[in-house]
């Protein structure tokens, strides 16, 4: 039996899926062209919080939450038109989720690389 490591896993993932740097990530977000969410865990922002501006889905809701019928996407306006730029706390989950999203069949879909917190050494804003 050969089972693949979690390291494997996102290695496969970042040959799949579109990377972005932070900064990248900040000027479409300024720009309102993409839909910033964060998949970390609730006891994760809570500890360490929330990116201005970004939408909270748990990595264990991602596919039951972003499709376009759900609650979530209809309740909080999302438009899956723009781009959907995922971060997790580093980049690894975030990487697989992009690639989930690609099988689901969402085209313009990209992660951040160094996650949260490379994010806010670049300069993104923690909701207070």
């Amino acid at each position: 039996m050969s089972i693949k490591s979690p390291q494997t896993l996102v290695s496969e993932a970042l040959n799949e899926v579109k990377t972005i740097t932070p900064d990248e990530a900040m000027k479409l977000n300024s720009e309102n062209k993409c839909n910033l969410i964060d998949i970390r865990d609730g006891v994760e922002l809570q500890k360490l919080g929330a990116i201005e501006n970004s939408f909270h889905i748990p990595r264990g809701l991602l596919e039951f939450s972003i499709h376009p019928e759900s609650a979530y996407v209809q309740n909080n306006q999302m438009d899956l038109n723009k781009e959907t730029v995922l971060f997790c706390a580093a980049g690894g989950r975030s990487a697989l989720a992009a690639k989930t999203l690609k099988e689901m069949g969402f085209k313009n879909v990209s992660h951040v690389e160094g996650g949260f917190g490379l994010m806010v050494q670049k300069g993104f804003k923690i909701k207070t």
